[in-house]
Parts: structure tokens; C-alpha cells; sequence
């Protein structure tokens, strides 16, 4: 992948459908505004993506690379589990390495290759970092128990609020299915009660050490699937005594495997795929 005055080259890849558009920008540098980064991303008029993904030189001595995330809004992600597994396996590749380190505005996430899945693309667990659970740290405005926080809509009460490098409110239902998440989503996305915003998960326990989620995403709407959410729904449940420390989430189109260590660590592991490689025409960088 290259970037050049006439365009850049990219791949398009994806985690359980949780999908990216992938530029570099080691070598030469992108001047992505935010109306670029919009317009790449959008799916009629772009290459479309849940997010767009630049690497960069890391300036961190101990990583291997520099994972910038944007939102299809055009605004800066801290974290996205996902795309951290796709970034892993490019740079495993080029080096011919099982374990790499990426940075992002939120830290150091170790990755490395824990199998091969059916694709016969690498599966790839993820050290996420630990998971905060103070209120300063979702953050929210006012003190209060992270563990019952008071703020909901409609059927959507009592969320558990999780950091996992970005804000998660994690709600638990009896029926996912019957939560109008496209609606309710955007409105407690941007309630007053979180400053910065917040990624707004519903969660359903299916199963013993199993959730059923769906995460609209801030700044990206609705997803096929969220690596951080489902980070963050798997703390929740195991704060609220619905899952052991180890778990399955069962997206869309996959199932990610989540374990909150004992150092407050949350390890993620699942598969990733490419699904084409192209280049972006000079009237988007324009």
C-alpha cells in the first residue's frame, strides 16, 4: 500500500463484517481532512467503511506501528478491536513475525497469531488493555456507580459503563431482538449524561459463557460487529455476575472470544478477511 500525489492504494478488509478501508502513510504522509475522511468512507460515493484506518510511524519505541482510526463522521477513534486485528495481520506479514505491537492515541495493544481460521487467514488475539471502570474514566458527567449507571431510554435502563480505550454503556436485555437499537442508539450516543459521547451496546446472555450483541457505534452507527463493545459487554456481564471472566459474543457474523484477566487486562481473539485490494481515485485526497 502506497500513497502518491495521484492517489493511494488501500485494502478493504473486515472482522466479522466490522469493515475498513486500510491506508499507509509509513512512507509518504496523507492529508486526510475530515471531508476526506468522510468521503472515503461513504458507501455511495467512496469505498465505504465502518472506519478508516491509517498506518503511520509509530512514535513509541516498543511498537511496530501507529493505527490511526476516523469514524465515517470524519472524527478521531481511540480504540477499535476489529480493525487492530487486520492491522496485526498486515504487519505479521510483512515482517514474518506471530506478534507485533500497534499503537493507538490509546495506547500500546499487543497482538499475536493464536491459529489460522477457516479462510486460512490468521486468527488474532489482541491484548485490549485494561478495562476502566471509573466514572472519571468512561467518562460521565456525574459521580456515581459505573456499575448501574442512571441513564437509559425506553426499554434500554441501567447500563454498566466500561472503558475499553473508548466509552461503552453496555445494556442487558431479555430480547435483543426487539430493541429498536437504530433508534434508541443516536439518542443515548449523544446524551448529556456522556460528555464525550458514548458507543451504546445491548447484550442478551444466550447461553452459559455466552452474549448475543449489537453495538451502535459512536461516530459509525450501527455495525455488523465491535471488538471494543464486545470487550466491554463481556466486563459488564462478568461485573454483573451474568458470565465468568471468559466468554463468546455472538455478532453477526461471528463469534469473538473475550477474556478479562486477572490483571484487569481484556484479551480479544477472532478472525479477520480481506476482502479486496484497489486504489482510491485523486479526487477523494482532492
Amino acid at each position: 500500500m502506497t500513497g502518491t500525489a495521484a492517489g493511494a492504494s488501500f485494502i478493504k478488509m473486515h472482522g466479522l463484517g466490522n469493515d475498513f478501508v486500510v491506508l499507509d502513510a509509513r512512507r509518504d504522509a496523507l492529508a486526510l481532512t475530515p471531508a476526506r475522511r468522510r468521503a472515503i468512507a461513504d458507501r455511495r460515493l467512496g469505498v465505504g467503511c465502518d472506519q478508516l484506518i491509517v498506518l503511520e510511524p509509530p512514535t513509541d519505541r516498543d511498537a511496530d506501528v501507529f493505527m490511526r482510526i476516523y469514524n465515517p463522521d470524519g472524527s478521531e477513534a481511540g480504540a477499535c478491536g476489529n480493525a487492530t486485528r487486520c492491522v496485526a495481520s498486515i504487519v505479521m506479514d510483512e515482517r514474518g513475525t506471530d506478534q507485533i505491537t500497534v499503537q493507538t492515541i490509546s495506547g500500546l495493544l499487543e497482538s499475536q497469531k493464536a491459529g489460522v481460521g477457516a479462510n486460512g487467514l490468521p486468527v488474532i488475539s489482541v491484548d485490549m488493555g485494561p478495562a476502566r471502570l471509573d466514572w472519571r474514566d468512561i467518562p460521565v458527567r456525574v459521580a456515581c456507580d459505573t456499575n448501574h449507571m442512571p441513564v437509559g431510554l425506553g426499554p434500554l435502563q441501567d447500563p454498566v459503563g466500561t472503558n475499553m480505550g473508548n466509552p461503552h454503556a453496555t445494556f442487558f436485555v431479555d430480547n435483543l431482538a426487539a430493541i429498536p437499537l437504530a433508534e434508541l442508539g443516536p439518542k443515548l450516543e449523544h446524551d448529556p449524561f456522556f460528555p464525550e459521547r458514548a458507543n451504546i451496546g445491548v447484550a442478551q446472555r444466550v447461553g452459559e459463557g455466552k452474549l448475543r450483541l449489537r453495538v451502535w457505534e459512536r461516530g459509525a452507527g450501527l455495525t455488523l460487529a465491535c471488538g471494543s463493545g464486545a470487550c466491554a459487554a463481556v466486563v459488564a456481564a462478568s461485573r454483573r455476575g451474568l458470565v465468568d471472566r471468559k466468554a463468546e459474543v455472538i455478532l453477526e457474523h461471528g463469534t469473538l472470544v473475550i477474556e478479562w484477566l486477572r490483571d484487569d487486562h481484556v484479551l480479544m481473539t477472532g478472525g479477520i478477511a480481506i476482502a479486496f485490494r484497489g486504489e482510491l481515485d485523486a479526487s477523494l485526497l482532492a
